[in-house]
């Protein structure tokens, strides 16, 4: 079987991939590529797209990762090319905030993404399954957070962006749950776990991270940002307008009830940003 190399590919734009790409084969370092504005009524908002290629550069990730910890400077360019990268494209625009999307996983790749954040939110479902996911995260950033140290510690040169491993735990969203006006802002089988998700997030992450120093006090000891609830079908005509659900109208394909639901959303995400820009 012919194994072709991976080369860079306009029809991609300007994706993640394209920025990494060189360092993932080992013929260069990160492509200083502009991010892309993707709605002119936005102009202050960019948008570097994922790929679905960076699977390949997550095993890259896995099997240098011993390596950087010795502070081998290959390994470690491998290591840090998407923190550079983000550095890079936050000092060309003059970013204010850099948001990243993650997606529901520990691997690698979100270790490298994570390790060179300033902050974190975690979003959380109320499911057993996002209450369980609270042990695994607070376990890994602990460790990550280690293992950091000694990439850190280990690497001697100058000239390479190395981050730190210590992101600070912001808080948490509660979403996907079906809404309803009383306490709790949820039906009442969402709110079997919704009402224990407050407990495994101070046990799992808060109790963790705090002796690192990873966590922002809020000094009311509540790490609850706000809730987002299933918005339906209203997603899709965001994607499809690329635009914030709140922004979408009757131009974008909003019809009766669905035009006055997309402009009351706002309301969900007000609560979230105000916290966020509280410490930016």
């Amino acid at each position: 079987m012919q194994v072709k190399p991976f080369c860079w590919r306009p029809d991609r734009g300007n994706s993640i991939w394209n920025a990494i790409e060189r360092v993932y084969s080992g013929m260069g370092d990160i492509r200083q590529r502009r991010p892309t504005v993707i709605n002119p009524a936005y102009p202050n908002l960019y948008l570097v797209p994922g790929d679905i290629t960076l699977s390949n550069y997550e095993d890259r990730l896995g099997d240098t990762w011993n390596s950087a910890k010795g502070g081998d400077e290959p390994a470690l360019r491998v290591q840090s090319a998407i923190y550079r990268y983000i550095l890079w494209c936050a000092r060309e625009i003059n970013a204010d905030i850099v948001m990243l999307d993650l997606g529901p996983n520990l691997g690698s790749l979100n270790r490298a993404v994570l390790s060179g954040s300033d902050y974190f939110i975690v979003p959380m479902s109320p499911d057993l399954f996002s209450i369980k996911g609270t042990e695994n995260l607070g376990n890994k950033l602990v460790m990550w957070r280690q293992n950091w140290d000694q990439c850190n510690t280990s690497w001697t040169g100058t000239g390479l962006e190395i981050p730190s491993g210590l992101p600070t735990f912001l808080g948490y969203v509660m979403q996907q749950h079906n809404i309803r006006d009383n306490a709790s802002g949820m039906t009442r089988g969402w709110g079997i776990f919704g009402d224990r998700v407050g407990q495994a997030v101070q046990e799992n992450i808060v109790d963790k991270l705090i002796p690192n120093g990873q966590v922002h006090e809020w000094g009311d000891g509540n790490w609850n940002l706000g809730q987002i609830p299933n918005l339906h079908s209203l997603v899709p005509y965001s994607l499809e307008a690329r635009k914030p659900v709140f922004d979408c109208t009757s131009a974008d394909g909003l019809t009766g009830a669905h035009i006055s639901r997309a402009r009351n959303s706002r309301q969900h995400f007000m609560p979230i940003v105000d916290r966020i820009l509280a410490v930016a």
